[in-house]
């Protein structure tokens, strides 16, 4: 189980990557991007350890909200050659 502090400037710059890669317009991007982040802190306000699974999972889901194809790829990072 890997265990590592929620860091938002990294989450917020893979997306960023993904959301670029998708060929997301950088104005709707950013504003998916502050939506998911700021949803996605509210859930994990109190716990004391996130893991790498929930992190993706909550930003998977998130994210499936604005752009299925954005959730997929995020969602599937690495896996995808």
């Amino acid at each position: 189980m890997n265990t590592k502090p929620f860091d938002e400037k990294l989450l917020r710059k893979e997306l960023k990557i993904d959301a670029r890669g998708l060929g997301i317009p950088s104005g709707a991007a950013d504003a998916f991007i502050d939506c998911v982040i700021s949803k996605v802190e509210k859930s994990f306000r109190n716990k004391k350890i996130i893991t790498e699974s929930d992190l993706k999972r909550a930003v998977g889901k998130e994210l499936k909200k604005y752009n299925a194809d954005f959730a997929y790829v995020y969602q599937n990072r690495d896996k995808i050659i």
